[in-house]
């Protein structure tokens, strides 16, 4: 048999992906024709539909999803809410919301799969949202039992650690805080994440390898490794699948490789992968 270059290795698992593993962190966009971006966006996309999703879903051997809303949809949540009835059992959702979204269109995300609200704190995509709108937001969604996901990046850990501790439902920050890799895990935001992770309601996604550094991705594994250390049972994985706003292609299958890496056990993986996000999302 010939042996497989590079290249092919990328699209092979190289450990064995457990049964209804969960990409706790992907995107739908559009397609615009029929769910149109925001008119306030500050990107467009290429259309990445639910078929794409699932497409590269069966690819990577993933049985679940929880599908994020993307900034380039605004608070119009029709895309992925359209996602999560083609698959209910195993589809998720986290959607974005403002004061115009109706209690109906509450409940009907709830009924759909969404689980969780998101905000935005990155001065690059838009800066810190209006917090009287947050705090409004957190809690509509608190009696439904949603939790509130926030992107943060490096230094704004810190400064966000004080309201992230007293809002009085589960947080869920992504990308390991997209924290500078160059301060090491030593640095202050990146110890501030730690702390905050002391705190049994607050939760990680081990994801934005990617973003923290070019292929192939070594720099992200201490910080993976440190936050699986600290919070094993809180820790999620996702692709970030279609990588908004990168301009360098990425291989998920490529990110998909790593969790051994930072998860070396199998019993790891089955908590990273599996058992973390049926937990926290209800699967």
């Amino acid at each position: 048999m010939r042996a497989q270059t590079p290249e092919e290795d990328l699209r092979l698992a190289r450990f064995e992906v457990p049964a209804l593993a969960c990409d706790s962190h992907c995107h739908v966009f559009g397609p615009a024709a029929r769910f149109p971006y925001a008119a306030s966006r500050r990107y467009t996309p290429e259309d990445r539909p639910k078929e794409v999703l699932a497409a590269l879903h069966r690819r990577l051997g993933l049985g679940r999803a929880v599908i994020v809303q993307a900034s380039c949809h605004g608070t119009d949540n029709r895309a992925m809410v359209d996602a999560l009835h083609s698959d209910p059992a195993c589809y998720r959702g986290v959607a974005m919301i403002d004061d115009a979204t109706t209690e109906a269109e509450l409940s009907e995300m709830h009924a759909a799969g969404v689980r969780g609200l998101r905000f935005n704190f990155i001065k690059a995509l838009g800066g810190a949202p209006d917090m009287d709108l947050f705090h409004r937001a957190a809690d509509r969604a608190r009696p439904l039992g949603w939790h509130m996901v926030m992107q943060l990046q490096g230094d704004g850990v810190t400064e966000m650690a004080p309201l992230i501790r007293a809002l009085r439902m589960p947080v869920v920050i992504d990308h390991m805080g997209r924290v500078d890799p160059t301060l090491g895990t030593d640095g202050p935001a990146f110890r501030a994440l730690l702390a905050l992770l002391g705190d049994e309601r607050i939760w990680v996604k081990l994801s934005g390898a990617e973003r923290m550094t070019l292929s192939p991705f070594t720099a992200a594994l201490p910080f993976a490794r440190a936050l699986m250390r600290a919070a094993p049972h809180r820790v999620l994985w996702g692709t970030d699948f279609p990588h908004p706003n990168l301009t360098t292609p990425v291989d998920e299958m490529e990110l998909l490789n790593l969790v051994p890496d930072f998860a070396p056990t199998a019993e790891d993986r089955q908590r990273l992968l599996v058992d973390n996000p049926a937990r926290l999302y209800g699967f």
